[in-house]
């Protein structure tokens, strides 16, 4: 691979910026303090077994600047920006722990606290919008925690959901409301002063990977599933989806609202691509980008600048630009790449994957008949969901 670091406009797409990352990307997320910062969380061989690293970066008018690096012994799932300090961010790892970390501390130094309580991997990690103090975390433990970064350990544990916790977010006006999702197919809505949570939705019928809570609606929740689409939630009535958007040909892997419009979200897959929804328009589909050549897990909006966009991907690369330099909606509606090659073996599957018995002692989330999955990547891709009826069976967990 080429050299990390920056890498200009190309004659091909001049709209976009490129960032090489020595890890395979797997979070990325703007400051809620400077509309040019961005962190990335990474981890090292897709994040089967390795160490992570946590970038920090400076987005400039015609480059990606690296600012600080910081290296953990595990891979990094997620991350999030503090909201009360500009120069903090925490990441989930893959050994369990939450790692704090200065980003205006000397590079490559030791993370200011690591929280060890979750006994599998973490996989989620994001900051209260509204208290400002505290943060959430989920687990492959299944359970959730919250924290304050002042405070050694966990203020609650939140153990209700039957399988990994893939995601959770909080809202984005109510102070104490935050939303989690599982394998076990729920979406939960939980209030941080109790330890049960105050409503249950079995948002589909396969393994959830992702939420989000629209920034302008506080009843409307937004799920992304291995069965590849989108539900948009009413929390006010729950017993179906309001809306379905389809258009992803694997499972959706990280979902966003706008933080400029109440209609507008976009979705990360497994199928390489990255999609803008327009909800308000008849053709909802405004936007397909085939701009990462492997499976695309890490999305955000900057809130500082509208329509400006970031992602990551396991193709070790991070991109930023913004949509309003990208060809009209209708211009993007290519059908997915073919998931076959790409440096990923048959199918777009990471090493060791179809085919390749489980590796012992790894908890591989579902992946249906056929799906040996040693990674710890969730969803079994959505290439062969679970069957139907019931949460997923037990499957061995990572030996601590």
């Amino acid at each position: 691979h080429p050299t990390p670091g920056a890498l200009t406009s190309s004659l091909v797409d001049l709209s976009m910026l490129r960032f090489r990352t020595v890890f395979n990307g797997y979070s990325v997320e703007f400051s809620p303090f400077d509309e040019t910062k961005l962190a990335c969380a990474s981890a090292q061989h897709y994040g089967i077994i390795g160490n992570g690293r946590q970038y920090v970066l400076d987005v400039l008018e015609r480059e990606i600047v690296q600012l600080r690096s910081f290296d953990a012994r595990d891979g990094l799932y997620d991350c999030s920006w503090s909201e009360e300090n500009e120069s903090h961010v925490v990441a989930a790892s893959g050994d369990g722990s939450i790692k704090l970390w200065d980003t205006m501390a000397p590079p490559g130094g030791p993370p200011l606290k690591s929280f060890e309580e979750h006994t599998h991997e973490a996989y989620s990690v994001d900051w209260n919008l509204v208290r400002k103090d505290t943060f959430i975390s989920g687990s492959w433990d299944d359970t959730l925690k919250l924290w304050n970064p002042r405070h050694p350990r966990s203020l609650r544990t939140f153990h209700e959901h039957q399988y990994c916790v893939y995601d959770a977010v909080w809202a984005p006006r109510i102070p104490d409301l935050f939303a989690s999702v599982s394998g076990d197919y729920t979406l939960k809505i939980w209030d941080q002063n109790n330890n049960r949570s105050i409503q249950t939705i079995r948002a589909h019928d396969f393994e959830v990977l992702c939420v989000d809570w629209n920034k302008y609606n506080e009843n409307e929740v937004a799920t992304g599933s291995v069965d590849k689409t989108i539900r948009i939630w009413d929390l006010r009535h729950p017993e179906r989806a309001i809306s379905q958007l389809r258009g992803h040909n694997y499972a959706v892997r990280r979902l966003k609202y706008s933080p400029h419009s109440e209609s507008k979200l976009a979705s990360a897959s497994y199928d390489m691509s990255l999609v803008v929804w327009e909800r308000a328009s008849e053709d909802p589909l405004q936007h397909r980008m085939d701009h990462h050549s492997e499976f695309v897990v890490g999305l955000d909006w900057n809130m500082f600048v509208e329509d400006q966009m970031a992602s990551c991907s396991w193709d070790e690369t991070l991109c930023v630009w913004n949509l309003r330099n990208m060809p009209p909606p209708g211009m993007g509606h290519r059908p997915p790449p073919a998931m076959a090659g790409m440096g990923m073996g048959q199918a777009g599957m990471p090493p060791g994957g179809h085919g390749m018995p489980p590796m012992a002692g790894v908890r591989h989330p579902a992946g249906g008949p056929g799906m040996m999955m040693p990674s710890r990547q969730p969803g079994g891709l959505g290439m062969m969901p679970p069957g139907p009826g019931g949460p997923p069976p037990p499957v061995p967990r990572r030996p601590n």
